[in-house]
């Protein structure tokens, strides 16, 4: 018994050590790939195409500030105010999955950026909970200046095409910096479904979820960093 309790100790210093470790590394330096790349780039090959990952990393200071409000008007709303967790925006989609087969995620910047970054993907409750030990430690060692550059160089945007340079320049023809507010609205209006939608043949629905985040970006009014 004394033996176990050892172990479980040096299993768990070594796992806070590791993770801590590797959360701070990425404070400064850019994680070059995530598991989701890797995996969409077996299901690409798997289906007869070219292995393909395509992304080009952009700092925060070159992204245009549209992409960065439509980010945030569209995924989380408070993000410069919350500490990883919007604990109302989890409840109403508790409180709506109860009521409907088409299951809605209530999760932040912070935890999105976690889950891409650091966790595999899929869905179970212990990929969750690593989720929120994750999203707490890049939110007590990175600035939200990082996790908002972080998310928006990793997270998926088409087939094969991840970051919102790669998106800008496959879409817009343009760099990240040049998005107008209608661009970055219809780039963020196809996230929930990247592989279904394109920014430039959207649907009525597409051309519906830019209109209303064009609106909540008026709203939201200047972004303080």
């Amino acid at each position: 018994m004394r033996l176990f309790k050892y172990l479980l100790k040096l299993i768990l210093i070594g796992f806070f050590g590791v993770t801590i470790l590797w959360v701070l590394l990425l404070r400064f330096i850019n994680p070059p790939v995530t598991l989701l790349m890797i995996e969409r780039g077996f299901e690409r090959k798997a289906a007869g195409k070219d292995w393909k990952i395509d992304k080009d990393w952009v700092s925060f200071d070159e992204m245009s500030i549209n992409i960065k409000k439509a980010a945030v008007a569209s995924e989380d709303q408070l993000f410069l105010e919350h500490h990883g967790f919007d604990l109302r925006a989890i409840e109403r989609a508790i409180d709506k999955n109860q009521h409907s087969n088409k299951l809605i995620g209530g999760s932040t910047i912070s935890q999105q950026t976690a889950k891409n970054v650091f966790l595999w993907p899929g869905r179970s409750y212990i990929r969750k909970a690593f989720e929120a030990y994750f999203t707490m430690l890049i939110e007590a060692l990175w600035s939200k200046e990082r996790i908002m550059e972080v998310y928006l160089n990793v997270i998926e945007m088409g087939d094969g095409i991840y970051g919102i340079e790669a998106a800008s320049e496959t879409y817009f023809k343009r760099h990240a910096s040049q998005l107008n507010k209608q661009q970055a609205a219809l780039i963020v209006g196809v996230w929930p479904n990247p592989l279904k939608w394109s920014p430039v043949k959207p649907t009525q629905y597409i051309r519906h979820r830019s209109y209303l985040i064009m609106k909540n970006m008026r709203r939201l009014g200047p972004l303080d960093f």
